[in-house]
């Protein structure tokens, strides 16, 4: 079975990952923390229920930035003796957090916007809470912004997911605005915790998306279709140095880390010490194009393969997953 450690730094690593995903997420906390102070400053001069259910989803966006923020310190632990595969997974983890802690949020302010259009409520100075909210709007979509990119050059879980919250954060913002406009011009109060419901719905549809996304990487969902042909279309690469098949193929996620292991065939003929260097060569090859994954090869002869289980290099079938 051949397998070799990579002897620089994953290819998900060189893209700034080590250490710039714990400052993303350390922005995210101190922007959340700014914005709660003033969103609960902006509900109580104002009594709009909808500012303030924006201040509760802001608590919980603080709550899953520390959650993120320590989840990535972890999961940017060296592997050690009791975790063999490293931390990655704590991101995962995290995100599913995450999410649920979006769900609990969205309960949170169905309550408080029922009970306000029950009992009715009264707004004040409107004028300073739109100030609020649309500066609250801005600062959130450019940290979430900021965060997005660093999960894509990362492929971060934790860090998509606390994104997911700030953009969600800033699209109920802009609900919040409008509402708040529509109080302004109609004189009609019910509209602010009508708005806040509306917020709950779009709330509820982000986190069971978060949730979804953490579930299926924690239980070993395989990697997409397009990185998949990406496996494949390495192997084919090796078709004139000796490879003639396939199979066994099994690909999961942890984090940012892929890990891909799978039987390959060689020629008869090809010696051991051959087939382990061509082995090494088409590990280097996969993890050139799924950023470092770390890859599994076991040799195999031409035929030494179960009857129909085998996938002969060329062959247009579907590989399996």
């Amino acid at each position: 079975m051949a397998r070799r450690r990579m002897t620089g730094a994953p290819a998900w690593r060189m893209t700034g990952g080590q250490g710039s995903r714990s400052r993303a997420a350390a922005l995210s906390i101190g922007s959340n923390s700014v914005l709660i102070v003033l969103k609960l400053v902006a509900g109580a001069v104002t009594g709009s229920v909808a500012i303030i259910t924006e201040a509760i989803h802001s608590a919980i966006d603080l709550l899953a930035s520390i959650v993120a923020f320590f989840s990535v310190r972890q999961a940017e632990t060296p592997a050690d003796a009791s975790h063999r595969y490293g931390h990655e997974k704590f991101e995962n983890v995290a995100a599913g957090i995450e999410g649920m802690l979006i769900l609990v949020g969205s309960g949170v302010i169905v309550y408080t916007a029922v009970n306000h259009l029950v009992d009715g409520t009264e707004i004040e100075s409107l004028g300073f809470g739109i100030a609020v909210v649309g500066f609250a709007t801005a600062v959130n979509l450019v940290v979430s912004q900021y965060l997005y990119r660093r999960a894509a050059a990362t492929d971060s879980a934790a860090l998509a997911g606390d994104a997911a919250h700030l953009r969600t954060d800033a699209f109920t913002s802009l609900g919040v605005l409008v509402g708040l406009a529509l109080v302004s011009v109609t004189g009609e109060t019910w509209i602010d915790p009508v708005v806040a419901l509306v917020i709950a719905v779009a709330i509820v549809y982000t986190g069971l998306r978060v949730v979804a996304g953490s579930w299926r990487v924690l239980v070993d969902e395989a990697l997409p279709e397009d990185e998949l042909v990406a496996i494949q279309e390495a192997i084919e690469l090796f078709a004139e140095r000796g490879v003639v098949g396939y199979h066994e193929l099994r690909t999961r996620r942890a984090g940012p880390r892929r890990y891909v292991d799978m039987h390959v065939q060689f020629r008869s003929g090809t010696t051991l010490e051959e087939a382990h260097a061509i082995a090494h060569s088409l590990q280097d090859t996969i993890r050139s194009r799924l950023r470092g994954a770390d890859v599994l090869i076991h040799l195999e002869p031409q035929d030494a393969v179960r009857p129909g289980s085998e996938l002969t290099v060329g062959d247009t079938a579907k590989h399996p997953h």
